[in-house]
């Protein structure tokens, strides 16, 4: 599979909805519990600062998908955070690797300084390691700073890399 990371189009919203919410139903990495319809998929998306998608260039299919936008305002306005979804299927095939580098080079090209993730679950050992791999540090843990879909509490693990 040949993967090609491009900018997100009106006619992809649902097809990057249907993977946005197979991660919010798989309850385990997304913070958000409701999912995408098709009236405010496109919305969503273009919101963004930007929102970019991996597509097999075989197929056209789309299997991944980043969203990058500020983490917070003003003073702090220079760190972005994103969110990474990889279709159910094609896992384990390293597109999640290549949406997180496209992303630290999109979040420098606009201008953002670090990039932060607030919320890695600490079960989340693929994303662990990845981030590790590519040089992210870890701040610290938040105890209990996740509410999984059986209703326990997971840690939570922030990350920053410098762009």
């Amino acid at each position: 599979m040949q993967i090609e990371i491009r900018q997100y189009r009106t006619h992809d919203a649902a097809a990057a909805a249907v993977i946005w919410n197979e991660v919010v139903r798989g309850g385990v990495a997304f913070p958000q519990q409701e999912e995408l319809t098709e009236e405010n998929a496109d919305s969503f998306f273009r919101s963004q600062s930007f929102t970019g998608l991996a597509e097999d260039t075989e197929t056209g299919e789309i299997v991944g998908l980043y969203i990058l936008h500020p983490n917070n305002v003003g003073r702090c306005g220079h760190i972005c955070n994103t969110s990474y979804a990889v279709k159910d299927g094609v896992r384990g095939r390293h597109i999640g690797e290549q949406l997180v580098r496209h992303s630290m080079a999109q979040g420098k090209a606009l201008g953002y300084r670090i990039l932060q993730f607030n919320a890695v679950v600490a079960t989340n050992a693929s994303a662990l390691h990845l981030y590790r791999r590519l040089g992210f540090k870890q701040l610290g843990v938040i105890p209990g700073g996740f509410l999984m879909p059986d209703g326990h509490y997971e840690d939570i693990i922030p990350h920053y890399h410098e762009l």
